[in-house]
């Protein structure tokens, strides 16, 4: 099967780029990174669209065998589509006339993965010199065997969104670590986004590739997971963490893919940073705890509760700002 590609070269590439699209986009997707990523046109960018359709865009490989593949096997797709972006470096750097051992793989979540595979696994080719993995996990399946000591001189880029809804910030760092393990020159980046790619991250970015074509292996310790302003309880942990509370405790009644439950998210940990002492605050997702919402007949979200000596004492509905909620659970507001 022939890719279908957009090719942006740049006035002075000396190296290719291959960037990889995430799930449900297209080949087009992230060339609007470009001017920023690559504003002095040092790269040979070859944009491939995904073999698979996937409603309005196209995919990789088939994201509902992703669980499976923890289990040992591939979801459908993955090691073809990968085999099939090798071959199109190959072809790209032969047909620009680039080294394919300069080349810089990357790209968003699912193509984040193919790009990690592609730049990590063990292979008669040339590795690349360097791999950008922007939202994304470590792909580990049957049929896909990492080459861990020539990874220990490609340096790697892991970026995530602290409120990514889709895979959550906890596997980009499981992802960094793992790859600081292994001893692959790593540098970690978060930001307060979803699932996407925000300024900062691109910036980062380029500055990061900057110092690999410069020849550096850029190499930062992965940082310690923040301590949460707001951690989650479950069944088991609620009666202790709420109703057995010696202070009062606001508990935020959420799901991943409610939009509005974002929207107040930091409005909640504003709340818990401010009121340290006074109150806790934690929150409580219903798709993992239906019994806890049912048990509150908590039926919308968001639904933030005030709960005082083990009992359900005030609620507020809906994303509002800081002092109209404080206000429905009946706080002293603070200015």
């Amino acid at each position: 099967m022939t890719l279908v590609t957009n090719v942006v070269k740049g006035g002075t590439a000396e190296r290719l780029l291959l960037l990889v699209h995430g799930f449900g986009a297209d080949e087009r997707d992230l060339g609007g990174l470009l001017p920023y990523l690559d504003p002095d046109g040092r790269f040979v960018t070859v944009l491939p669209r995904g073999p698979l359709s996937a409603g309005p865009g196209f995919a990789w490989y088939d994201i509902s065998g992703v669980v499976e593949a923890g289990e040992g096997r591939a979801p459908a797709g993955f090691l073809e589509h990968l085999q099939e972006l090798d071959d199109l470096v190959d072809e790209a750097c032969v047909e620009h006339g680039l080294a394919r051992e300069g080349a810089v793989v990357g790209g968003f979540s699912q193509g984040a993965a193919m790009a990690l595979a592609l730049g990590l696994r063990r292979s008669e080719r040339p590795h690349p010199v360097a791999v950008l993995a922007m939202s994304t996990y470590l792909p580990e399946m049957a049929g896909l065997d990492y080459d861990w000591e020539a990874a220990a001189g490609i340096p790697v880029l892991v970026q995530h969104g602290t409120h990514d809804p889709l895979i959550p910030v906890k596997r980009g760092r499981a992802l960094a670590r793992a790859l600081e393990a292994h001893g692959v020159p790593v540098v970690y980046g978060e930001y307060p986004m979803e699932h996407q790619v925000a300024l900062e991250s691109v910036q980062q970015a380029r500055g990061w590739l900057d110092r690999v074509i410069a020849g550096e292996r850029p190499a930062e310790p992965v940082p310690p997971d923040p301590v949460e302003l707001v951690p989650a309880v479950d069944t088991a942990s609620f009666p202790r963490e709420v109703l057995q509370s010696d202070v009062p405790v606001i508990v935020d009644f959420w799901a991943p893919w409610c939009a509005p439950c974002r929207q107040v998210s930091p409005i909640v940990e504003q709340i818990a940073a401010m009121r340290q002492g006074s109150y806790k605050v934690v929150k409580v997702n219903i798709d993992e705890e239906p019994a806890l919402a049912q048990q509150y007949e908590v039926q919308s979200i968001p639904f933030i509760g005030l709960f005082r000596n083990g009992r359900l004492e005030r609620g507020s509905l809906g994303a509002k700002p800081r002092q109209q909620l404080e206000a429905e659970l009946g706080m002293l507001v603070i200015p």
